[in-house]
Parts: structure tokens; sequence; C-alpha cells
């Protein structure tokens, strides 16, 4: 890796110790050194055997305070303030590249235009664990999110979130006050400084595991996410104080 990594790619965990191993295995030597990319991971205080699982694929390891409870916000600004990267890369432990080669150079690509300040993509569940009820979720939820994001309205969900670190600490970064619909805020933000756009990349797809649908169903989910999304808008807070845990 270079000296002065031109990506940092963020991950916050907390207790990921199923997940972890798999995601930071898709960032190979070379995958690192051609995008030059740096791994960031922001553990909020795991008391499984996530931290024991990591390797050298990781550059840097920011901890929450011992004993103050950390939300997924927190996780991600505590990350961003221990980047170099001209541009950050904010995953979910879980998420997982249909192309990790694909994905870098359509960002990357779109990054090249100094007017993208932003970018977000397509998601689906893991491959080997599809049913019906996610295509007809996902599949209708990728184009809300890209119809959002060509009505002008920023839109990004917080499983893959790419944005400029100038932009990022510009707006403050993401709004640590919000248990849910950060991700939503930190876009919604974003476009409203008017000077540059939030692009979706429709060739781009990530994964993301399943766990919070079959745990409490779309409907759950989607109205969840929906309402957060009304209050953050109108209230500029979430209705939900926590966000739970998925393990």
């Amino acid at each position: 890796m270079q000296n002065s990594p031109e990506i940092s790619v963020i991950i916050p965990t907390l207790n990921e110790e199923k997940l972890i191993v798999k995601t930071l295995a898709q960032f190979t030597p070379q995958v690192k050194q051609k995008y030059n990319i740096e791994i960031i991971i922001s553990d909020g205080g795991s008391s499984d055997g996530t931290l024991s699982l990591l390797n050298d694929t990781v550059d840097k390891i920011v901890h929450a305070i011992p004993g103050e409870k950390q939300n997924i916000p927190q996780g991600r600004n505590a990350g961003a303030k221990a980047a170099s990267g001209r541009f950050l890369y904010f995953l979910n432990a879980d998420t997982m590249f249909e192309d990790i080669n694909s994905f870098f150079e359509n960002t990357c690509s779109a990054f090249s235009e100094s007017s993208i300040y932003a970018i977000t993509c397509r998601f689906h569940v893991f491959p080997e664990d599809v049913r019906i009820s996610d295509k007809m979720f996902h599949g209708f939820y990728n184009n809300y999110v890209r119809m959002l994001n060509m009505a002008g309205m920023g839109m990004g969900r917080g499983e893959c979130q790419m944005v400029r670190s100038d932009i990022f600490r510009k707006v403050n970064g993401y709004n640590e006050l919000l248990a849910a619909g950060e991700d939503y805020d930190l876009y919604r933000r974003i476009k409203k400084l008017g000077t540059g756009r939030i692009k979706f990349l429709s060739k781009v797809l990530v994964y993301e595991s399943p766990r919070r649908y079959r745990k409490f169903g779309y409907l759950k989910v989607l109205g969840d996410w929906t309402k957060n999304s009304f209050s953050v808008f109108f209230k500029n807070k979430s209705i939900s104080e926590v966000w739970e845990q998925v393990r």
C-alpha cells in the first residue's frame, strides 16, 4: 500500500464473529494495493471473538470508550476520524460484493467526476439465502432509492455508503443522536449542499445478510425504516431509541 491511501474502508463492528472473517477475506493484498485501500475496524465494544479474528488485512482498529455504549453513527464517525483516504467507504460487517474489482472500478470511475459527492448502489441478500420475498422486496426498494436520487432527494442505505472525505467533514459526518435513519440523514444533508450529486450505480451490486429480515419480517423492517425516515425528515430525530442487534 502507498503511504497515503486513496480509499478508507470503514467497518463498524459489534459482536460480528460469524461474518467478519468472510467480509475481510474479500480484501486481498492485490485488491488493497490495486485500489490503494486502508481497512479500518471501528469496534463498539465486542464481547465475542470479533477482535481476535482480525488479521493483517486490517490497518487500523478504533475502540469504543470502555463502559460506554456506542451506536452505529458513533462507530462510523470514529472510524472516519482515523481515516486518511480521499474517499470514505462505509461498509457493514456483513457486506459482500458481487465482484469486488467491478465494485471499485465503477465507484472510482464515478468519483473521477468532481461533481459526484457520494455514491449508492443496488443491494440484495446473500445469493445462497435468497427467497422470492427477498427478490420482491429488494427489486422494489432498489428502484425506490434510484428514483429518490433521480428526483433530487439524497438517499443511500447504510450497508454501503461512499462519500468524499472533504464532503463528509463539511456536513459533520453522521448525526450521532440518531439511533436509526442516520444513513438517510447523511445523504439528505449532502444533497442540501446543492453543489454536487449523489450517484446511484445500477451496475454495482452489494450483498447483505438476511438476518434482520428473517427475524422481524419485511413488513416490520420496512415500517421501521419508513417511520424513522419521516421522523428524521420532519423532526430531525429518529423514532427508534435503539437499533436492535441481530447476530
